[in-house]
């Protein structure tokens, strides 16, 4: 995109740079349209991305020969993880309607991983490829043997006979028969024997048919414009809001780890595109619903006429499961399926901005979407290039679409406000990840305590009508969380009627400081927040990077340069304020006059806040002296966590860490983030020692600190005592059973109904820490 930049005329480039509002956009685009279709540059680049040919991404059944063959070795090898990877990369690239000695060659590679799930002990995920096989090649005498194998494991001895029979009528060979019948008399002797019938277990949807059980509303305000509200008083936990998105996409770096429809990470048996070899699904429900181009070439049914009538019921049960779905209408990765480059090498934004323009132009030629855009308030830079991107997606569109995209400025303008309101409303969908053996249920001892972080991974991105109208707020009221596509929507407090409903676009109160916050909002929505976190002096934002008093018996704070440079931009709180914004995150607490009481003294010239200078008692400090300790003290605190990460925690390590976490403590303000991160590490390092006592007096103690900054019913805290509850149970503590409860209380105050089903752990710890219900 950078050349196509630099052979823009200066005039042109100007004349855009200059915009300040999008009511120009249409002569703009048309100008740089008629620029760009003279240009050979740029329709040689629009082939790069366009002709088939020469994309990376379509069907090649060499290549899927080639890695089935690498497949067959590793099986023969017994290297059977190995043969299942070969196996899917050739499932991803094998034209639907190849051959491969007879027989199908999708087919075979189904039949061929099902074996490897199979040996693997993956046996439901072996069963959906043998019904994938028989989706292609119904007569695939292979495919109903190797089902019917799987069922035998999975103890379903009725069906796997039902199969085996159905195997033996298709099979072609002599001794292929007489194998198939041996095998079904030994499955009916195991059956006579008395072992169970079981049908295997599916992971129930954590999808229900909660409704959301409080009204909403969309209002105008003059500080934040359009954003929505309460229409009465709304207890905490309520679901407030489920929606589907109007369009979405996988971001690039878990193409290959999620659906590129549900963003749920995928499993060993994933399912590829019918027609080019880009995304992958979780199932085949996920791939027609992504709006793939749908060519199964299916066999003619012409052995079944020698089955009986019980086998032609379950000839029929099978393979019209198999072919299930089939109706579903076509949307999102229909106009990118051909096998192109464009689709990968435009950024994710963009792309997704076309799959809602190809929407918009489906629904109406009128329609549009309702939402703000920042586009007048962007750099300079940023709207050249935005031109640029739009020219370039709409010209990839057209070549997929042909005449129904028209190629002119008017349509260059449309995409170019759907980019900026993608900037500006699109919302990540996020996934957690967490310790997998809590989810087993396995039980606690010292050394399988959790003391890693839950972590947020974005997988997704997405724009959704009503999910997008919610406005931002660094003390939020409300949380939003999604399971597989779905927004769901909660209230986190107590929210009175009218109250706006604000969730967090990114970093909170107690999370980062005020100038953090500020940044990220402006550098992502172009925006300055004046939410009573950043409007009012608060404790988080004193505390989080606070110093200790030079007093020892002062308990007030010290400010840096940079905090005392934000700090002077807010008001003062008082109650009346608080009460008015509806805002009861503690931001008005007792505390902050502890440790911040002159500048609330009025009795003479109004107090300065200045750095180096302790906002309860006035002493002052050598600011630089200070900070270089502390700069000291967490590199070495840094240095032992890189060994806790290598498993290579010594005792030298961690008596030079504690020696420097005493530095800490006589810098730092006792709830300074900076502290509780510091006992965190410690806490990982006495963990992988073994000293698990010392590792809980730690957590406890920077739970401690989080409550302060955070609130004691945030989520952070919910997910420290995490944390905290593995440890105490690990060690047999009577204090874990009430840990479980706080933490249960929290989650289900985020999560609702959802929360168990989203972090299996939670009724692991409970039953390990015998807490109560909810």
């Amino acid at each position: 995109m950078e050349k196509l930049k630099s052979i823009i005329p200066w005039e042109i480039t100007k004349t855009i740079q200059q915009q300040t509002t999008s009511y120009d956009l249409p002569s703009t685009s048309s100008t740089i349209h008629h620029f760009f279709s003279k240009s050979p540059l740029f329709h040689s680049m629009i082939e790069d991305l366009t002709n088939t040919e020469l994309g990376y991404f379509v069907k090649n059944k060499k290549i899927g020969l080639e890695l089935k063959s690498k497949g067959n070795s590793c099986f023969s090898a017994q290297d059977y993880s190995q043969a299942l990877q070969f196996y899917s990369q050739a499932l991803r690239v094998a034209p639907v309607d190849a051959v491969d000695k007879d027989n199908n060659l999708v087919a075979t590679l189904y039949v061929n991983r099902a074996s490897s799930l199979h040996k693997l002990n993956l046996f439901e995920e072996s069963v959906r490829d043998c019904s994938r096989a028989l989706s292609i090649s119904p007569n695939y005498a292979k495919a109903w043997y190797r089902r019917g194998k799987v069922k035998t494991s999975l103890l379903n001895y009725e069906e796997a006979i039902s199969d085996l029979k159905v195997a033996m009528k298709m099979e072609g060979t002599c001794s292929g028969k007489r194998q198939i019948e041996n095998d079904i008399k030994l499955i009916a002797n195991q059956h006579k024997s008395g072992s169970s019938t079981g049908t295997g277990v599916q992971n129930p949807s954590l999808i229900d048919d909660e409704v959301p059980q409080s009204k909403i509303q969309c209002i105008a305000t003059i500080t934040k414009g359009r954003g929505m509200a309460s229409s009465c008083d709304i207890p905490p936990a309520s679901l407030l809001h489920r929606e589907e998105p109007y369009a979405a996409i996988i971001l690039k770096k878990c193409r290959e780890t999620h659906c590129h429809f549900c963003f749920n990470e995928l499993p060993a048996d994933t399912v590829s595109c019918s027609t080019c070899s880009m995304p992958l699904y979780c199932s085949e429900n996920c791939q027609l619903q992504a709006g793939g181009l749908i060519q199964r070439k299916v066999v003619a049914l012409n052995r079944t006429e020698d089955l009986s009538d019980e086998l032609q019921r379950r000839f029929s049960e099978v393979t019209l499961e198999s072919h299930s779905n089939s109706e579903v209408e076509l949307t999102e990765h229909r106009h990118e399926c051909v096998g192109v480059n464009w689709p990968t090498v435009l950024p994710s934004e963009v792309v997704l901005a076309g799959r809602i323009f190809v929407k918009l132009q489906e629904d109406s030629n009128d329609a549009k979407l309702d939402l703000s855009h920042n586009y007048g308030k962007l750099l300079p830079e940023t709207k050249v290039e935005l031109h640029v991107y739009s020219i370039v997606l709409l010209y990839c569109l057209y070549h997929s679409y042909g005449h129904k995209v028209e190629l002119n400025g008017a349509n260059v303008a449309k995409i170019i406000v759907i980019i900026s309101q993608v900037k500006v409303n699109s919302m990540a969908i996020v996934r957690m990840n967490y310790q997998e053996r809590v989810d087993q249920g396995e039980n606690l001892s010292p050394g399988d305590a959790i003391t890693n972080h839950l972590e947020q991974v974005r997988v997704g991105q997405a724009i959704y009508l009503t999910g997008s109208l919610f406005n931002h707020s660094c003390v939020p009221n409300i949380h939003a969380y999604f399971i597989s596509r779905t927004l769901f929507i909660r209230a986190t407090e107590f929210v009175f009627s009218g109250c706006p409903l604000d969730l967090s676009y990114g970093p909170e109160v107690g999370q980062s400081s005020y100038r953090q916050r500020q940044q990220f909002l402006q550098d992502n929505y172009s925006f300055k927040c004046e939410c009573i976190g950043c409007s009012t002096i608060n404790f988080s934002d004193l505390v989080l990077d606070g110093l200790h008093c030079a007093n020892s018996d002062c308990r007030g704070v010290i400010l840096d340069h940079s905090t005392a440079d934000s700090e002077r931009q807010k008001e003062i709180p008082n109650a009346d304020l608080l009460i008015q914004k509806h805002q009861v995150n503690g931001l008005n607490s007792d505390d902050l006059k502890d440790i911040a009481s002159l500048i609330f003294d009025q009795s003479s010239q109004p107090f300065k806040i200045q750095p180096g200078r302790c906002l309860k008692c006035g002493s002052t400090c050598d600011l630089n002296f200070l900070l270089a300790k502390v700069d000291e003290a967490e590199a070495s605190l840094r240095s032992l966590q890189a060994t806790v990460l290598s498993n290579k925690v010594r005792s030298g390590s961690l008596s030079e860490a504690l020696r420097h976490f005493e530095v800490l403590r006589n810098v730092l303000h006792p709830y300074n983030k900076k502290l509780a991160k510091a006992q965190d590490i410690l806490a990982e390092a006495f963990c992988s020692d073994g000293q698990t006592q010392q590792a809980l007096d730690l957590c406890l103690a920077s739970i401690e600190i989080l409550k302060k900054i955070y609130g004691k019913g945030h989520i952070a805290v919910g997910n420290e005592l995490l944390k905290l509850s593995s440890l105490q149970l690990a060690i047999a503590d009577a204090g874990a059973a009430d840990t479980v409860n706080q933490m249960d209380t929290i989650f289900s105050k985020y999560y609702g109904r959802h929360a168990h089903g989203m972090f299996p752990y939670l009724k692991h710890l409970k039953a390990g820490g015998g807490a109560q219900s909810f």
